[in-house]
């Protein structure tokens, strides 16, 4: 299989500060990782790209991202809260990282690459409509979702998140709409506080929101389970025609920011098994963007075990 890959350096430009956990250090550290497997020459290139306003719009409010903008302009630290530190920067950052997103889902629908991985910063999975929150600015998967939607006319749209931390921003985006389902496991409860296992949708989206909330201590058996009963019987009902991973990989056993105890191997699984799906209802597109993972040394190997799997190795 050909593998998309997206890095630019202008990520690290959004400067979140000293001891802040999400840091540039993180895709540092990976791509240094990365640059050093034998598989990482095979992965096909793909390039930055600047989201238009109006791609960013279809999520957020314009007054939220005018805030945005001129908080991060004016040298601000913080934007809405002080877990999302800012610098002069970061207002373009997220608009490459949501653009890139899109250039990468692009290159798949035209069948340059069969699948890809976007290793971006800032995240986005906890920004709602009119806040940042949880060191997110865009909620760059949800982005995505609509630019499928309203660029290349996909219907259904499936948003995978197994980041440690329940993707509130996306839920609430989508919450209301059939059209995307969004499936979530997340520790619980834990922070943002969202993601009980009856937040199931509201109104006509009623159904179209899946969680599987996660004790403190839950391990690969648990997940495998969750997968197994809940996750992938979903999939087959929905037959998606894209599939969207929010990837964090903080549900990691050694990542400092939870208590959940995935080994690294087990994002190889999780991986092969929405690969599976995509193959049988999404032409075999997929598209995997980044969110958390703190633990700078386990990172870029979960990072690696995702890129294998999506390799076919």
């Amino acid at each position: 299989m050909k593998t998309g890959f997206h890095y630019d350096p202008v990520y690290l430009q959004h400067d979140t500060g000293a001891g802040h956990p999400e840091c540039s250090e993180r895709l540092t550290a990976t791509m240094h990782f990365l640059r050093e497997q034998s598989f990482f020459d095979n992965l096909q290139p793909v390039a930055t790209r600047t989201a238009d306003l109006h791609w960013i719009e279809t999520v957020h409010d314009q007054n939220y991202i005018q805030r945005a903008k001129t908080t991060c302009q004016t040298g601000i630290p913080f934007l809405d809260s002080m877990d999302v530190s800012v610098s002069k920067q970061s207002f373009d950052v997220a608009l490459q990282a949501a653009g890139s997103a899109m250039e990468l889902a692009d290159q798949v629908l035209a069948g340059k690459i069969d699948n890809g991985f976007a290793l971006i910063r800032p995240p986005g999975h906890h920004a709602e409509n009119t806040m940042a929150l949880g060191f997110c600015l865009f909620n760059n998967v949800a982005i995505l979702a609509r630019y499928l939607q309203k660029q290349h006319g996909l219907d259904k749209i499936m948003v995978l998140d197994w980041d440690v931390h329940h993707g509130n921003g996306t839920q609430h985006t989508f919450e209301d709409d059939p059209s995307i389902l969004y499936i979530s496991t997340h520790q619980y409860p834990y922070y943002p506080g969202t993601g009980a296992w009856y937040e199931s949708g509201i109104g006509r989206g009623e159904g179209a929101t899946l969680n599987c909330p996660m004790a403190a201590g839950s391990g690969d058996r648990e997940y495998e389970a969750a997968f197994m009963e809940k996750i992938l019987p979903k999939i087959d009902h929905f037959h998606p025609e894209m599939i969207i991973i929010s990837a964090g990989f903080d549900a990691h056993v050694n990542d400092p920011l939870g208590n959940i105890n995935l080994s690294t191997e087990f994002y190889g699984w999780m991986t092969k098994m929405l690969l599976e799906k995509a193959g049988k209802y999404s032409e075999g597109r997929l598209v995997s963007l980044l969110e958390g993972g703190y633990n700078l040394k386990m990172l870029p190997r979960c990072i690696a075990e995702h890129l294998k799997a999506l390799s076919g190795i």
